[in-house]
C-alpha cells in the first residue's frame, strides 16, 4: 500500500436545514442555481427562479420534506453520516468526511477539514453510481472552485462513477433477491433512476448509457425473468422532455395491462431521500393502486448496509493501491 497520507471526501447532493418554507428556499436557490443543473441563460432564469419558482415550490416542497423529515433530521443526512463513519472505520488510518454540493456539510468546510490533516492525495467519491454531467461533473466543479482558494493542494483522484462495479451490481442483487424473499415475486421489477433532460443527453451526457449498463447487468446477475424487468426515469421537472419511460406514467399504465404487483428499486440513489421515500414510496404507490394495482413494494436504497459500504471500501483501495 502506498505510504502516502491519504484522504476521502464522500459527497452527495445536499439537503435543506430542516423541512421549513425559509430552509427549502436557501437550499433550492443553491441547487437551481447551479449551471450544471440548469443550464440556461442566468438572465433569463433568475427571474424565473426567484420571482415564481422559490416563492410558490418552497413551501409545497416542505410539506414533502415534513412527511420524510426523521428524529435525526433529513434521511439523506443520516444515512450520509453513517456511511461516512463505517466507512472512515473500514479505512482505519484513512480519515473519511462527508461533504454536500448544496447544504450542510458543504463541500469547503470537508475539503478544508481533510487538507487541514496534512493529506498527500485527495480521494474523491461522488456517491452517484452512474455519472451525469448534473451531479458528478457539478462535484468537480464545485472541488475545482473550493482549491482555487489554496496555495497548495493535494494530488486528487476522482472517482468518475461506479455504474458496472461487481460490487455495486452484487450489493443491489443482494437487496432485490431479500425483497422478493419478504414479499414474494412481482409481476414487474421496476429500476427507477433520476431523469435528466433529453437535451442534456443530446449534447453528450453518457448518464443514459451508464444507466442502461447498469440494468443489463442486473438482468444478467438476477434469477428473474429478462422481460419482467422494466427501466423508468422519474423526478423530472419543467415542461420539456426529459429521459423516458417516466416511471409514474408506466405506474398508471401497468394495471391495465393485467400487472397487478410491483416492486421498484431505485439503483441510482446511494441514500434514500425525497425522491424515493416521498416521491416512490408514497407518490408512485398511490398511482399504481390507484390504477387498479393490488401489491406495491419499494426497495430501499443501499444506505448504510454492510455490502455498500464494503463496496465503498473497494472503491478507495482500487485508488490506494
Amino acid at each position: 500500500m502506498s505510504s502516502k497520507k491519504h484522504g476521502v471526501l464522500l459527497v452527495n447532493l445536499g439537503t435543506p436545514d430542516s423541512p421549513t418554507p425559509a430552509a427549502i428556499r436557501r437550499y433550492l436557490a443553491k441547487f437551481l442555481s447551479d449551471r450544471r443543473v440548469v443550464d440556461i441563460s442566468p438572465f433569463i432564469w433568475k427571474p424565473i427562479l426567484y420571482g415564481l419558482i422559490l416563492p410558490f415550490r418552497s413551501s409545497r416542497v416542505a410539506k414533502l420534506y415534513q412527511e420524510i423529515w426523521t428524529e435525526e433530521g433529513s434521511p439523506l443526512l443520516v444515512y450520509g453520516r453513517r456511511q461516512q463513519k463505517l466507512l472512515d472505520e473500514k479505512l482505519a488510518d484513512v480519515p473519511v468526511v462527508l461533504g454536500m454540493t448544496y447544504g450542510s456539510p458543504s463541500l469547503s468546510q470537508a475539503v478544508d477539514n481533510l487538507l487541514q490533516q496534512g493529506i498527500d492525495d485527495l480521494i474523491i467519491l461522488p456517491l452517484y453510481p452512474q455519472y451525469s454531467s448534473t451531479t458528478s461533473a457539478a462535484v468537480f466543479d464545485s472541488i475545482s472552485k473550493i482549491l482555487q482558494g489554496y496555495r497548495t493542494i493535494s494530488n486528487l483522484h476522482f472517482i468518475r462513477s461506479y455504474a458496472t462495479h461487481p460490487a455495486y451490481i452484487a450489493a443491489l442483487k443482494e437487496s432485490i433477491k431479500q425483497s422478493f424473499k419478504k414479499y414474494g415475486q412481482p409481476d414487474r421489477l421496476i429500476l427507477s433512476y433520476h431523469g435528466i433532460p433529453e437535451r442534456l443527453a443530446t449534447m453528450g451526457d453518457i448518464y443514459p448509457q451508464d444507466c442502461k449498463a447498469t440494468t443489463e447487468l442486473l438482468i444478467q446477475a438476477l434469477d428473474y425473468p429478462a422481460d419482467k424487468i422494466m427501466m423508468t426515469y422519474q423526478s423530472r421537472f419543467g415542461r420539456l422532455p426529459w429521459l423516458s419511460p417516466y416511471t409514474d406514467k408506466t405506474m398508471a399504465s401497468l394495471p391495465g395491462q393485467g400487472v397487478e404487483h410491483v416492486q421498484v428499486v431505485c439503483p441510482g440513489f446511494s441514500a434514500d431521500c425525497l425522491e424515493t421515500l416521498e416521491e416512490i414510496k408514497q407518490q408512485n404507490k398511490n398511482i399504481f393502486l390507484h390504477a387498479g394495482g393490488k401489491k406495491f413494494e419499494y426497495i430501499s436504497a443501499l444506505n448504510d448496509n454492510e455490502a455498500h459500504i464494503s463496496l465503498l471500501e473497494k472503491l478507495v483501495n482500487n485508488v490506494i493501491k
